[in-house]
């Protein structure tokens, strides 16, 4: 059918994900950092994402479209569909002072997603931010991760063991694009966690900016086993 849907230019996109969070009905994802229309179905053709552009890359065009489908829309919010590239950004830290959730502290989780594949370059919640680069295994072994590695700082999570991903490109666009106050990497003690070590090093040579970096050791028993300051100020 004929109908009014938007547009995307992925040369104007700059990868902030906004509008992907403001798409209530989530026909847009963020693909390999930039902004695409996953579901034309799902676009209701309002354009609650317009005004979230900062770069005016998306507009509104009348072409042959798929029907607006509301109800693959509710179904879809309803738990049918992954969440993993809608950006999602709470700018403060979770009130210490807040009521914990039952059986457990509050989170000190700043954003979604967190996964560094997923994550887009460009986005709101790693300006001007301290960052955290953790082992995905570090949060499930150090008791104290939310209150003493996270509080306060945008997170990254990746496993070098398992990912074989290129890390330090990825890493090193994050680092160009935005204005990181400090870098903390949180590793287990096995030999392959150096490597997320080795990929944070790499990056940070390559973006040519001198960002603080300290860099935490967990044992296997949870047990913090070194907190250094490899480069930079403390």
């Amino acid at each position: 059918m004929l109908r009014k849907i938007i547009q995307i230019d992925e040369a104007a996109c700059n990868g902030c994900g906004a509008c992907a969070a403001a798409c209530h009905e989530g026909a847009i994802g963020m693909v390999n950092g930039k902004a695409k229309l996953l579901r034309e179905d799902y676009c209701d053709g309002l354009g609650d994402c317009l005004p979230a552009c900062p770069t005016g890359a998306i507009t509104f065009v009348e072409r042959e479209a798929a029907a607006y489908d509301e109800a693959a829309v509710r179904r879809a919010q309803a738990g049918g569909g992954c969440p993993g590239s809608r950006v999602r950004f709470r700018p403060e830290t979770a009130d210490p002072a807040a009521p914990a959730a039952p059986g457990g502290q509050p989170s000190q989780l700043r954003q979604w997603p967190v996964e560094l594949q997923l994550v887009p370059a460009a986005a709101p919640y790693f300006r001007d931010c301290d960052l955290l680069v953790a082992a995905d295994c570090t949060a499930f072994a150090y008791g104290a991760f939310h209150e003493r590695l996270l509080r306060g700082r945008s997170l990254v999570v990746a496993c070098p063991k398992l990912d074989h991903a290129p890390y330090a490109e990825k890493l090193a666009e994050l680092f160009r694009q935005n204005e990181i106050r400090s870098v903390t990497v949180a590793r287990m003690e096995v030999p392959c966690c150096g490597g997320l070590t080795f990929a944070v090093q790499q990056a940070l040579e390559r973006s040519g900016k001198q960002i603080p970096l300290r860099v935490v050791t967990v044992s296997v028993e949870g047990e913090l086993l070194s907190d250094e300051q490899l480069g930079g100020e403390a």
